[in-house]
């Protein structure tokens, strides 16, 4: 058989080989779903600024940290390099326009608090500050920094996370659907909300093995 000559695979190879056979889009930034992440940094000046991210997430258990990625044009790269330390807020359905426009407008031109009407809080742990208005935050130190290319990842170490009384749940934690997280679209850049509960994590798979 000739390297690479579907055609004289047997039938139900060649069959199970149409069946799968995926489109190749390129080498692209695509993932499904990526989070909508409000970066709170001060700048040198000590003037609060914030800054949506979609390249971020939780990237290691202990210590608790999570790592977002930043292109050293941005506002936010200098002011987190001069700081060292920065908040992750989860944005939420309830303020969409103001998570777009903090991710458009840059922290060098205008105070997008105060044009966003949002409150800048200092944080009482590190040297960041973070919008009241969005339901849960993350304060983090820097802890690692790592060029990869057009982006650097900036991974904190989670100090403390809060979050308003109004986004628990009876069971006394987070509920998501309460919070409304929004999340992002790589490839129509559309923000997208959460939907109901599925399955439960580590217990669904067991039926496969049951």
């Amino acid at each position: 058989m000739r390297k690479g000559s579907i055609n004289q695979l047997p039938i139900h190879v060649q069959f199970l080989t149409d069946k799968i056979m995926k489109k190749s889009v390129g080498a692209k930034t695509l993932l499904f779903p990526t989070p909508v992440l409000m970066v709170g940094t001060y700048d040198q000046n000590g003037k609060p600024n914030l800054m949506s991210v979609a390249w971020g997430g939780l990237c290691c258990s202990q210590p608790p940290c999570v790592a977002v990625s930043l292109r050293k044009a941005t506002y936010t790269y200098g002011c987190l390099v001069e700081r060292k330390a920065f908040t992750v807020g989860i944005a939420c359905e309830e303020k969409i326009a103001e998570a777009d426009y903090v991710g458009i407008a840059s922290g060098r031109d205008v105070d997008k608090f105060a044009v966003a009407g949002l409150t800048a809080v200092k944080s009482e742990l590190v040297d960041a500050p973070y919008a009241a208005e969005f339901p849960v935050v993350l304060e983090c130190n820097l802890l690692h920094v790592i060029e990869i290319g057009l982006h650097t990842q900036f991974i904190g170490e989670i100090v403390d996370v809060k979050a308003d009384t109004d986004f628990f749940g009876d069971d006394g934690r987070l509920d998501i659907m309460k919070i409304k997280p929004l999340i992002f679209d790589t490839v129509k850049r559309g923000y997208h909300g959460v939907g109901p509960l599925l399955a439960q994590a580590f217990e669904v798979g067991k039926r496969i093995s049951s």
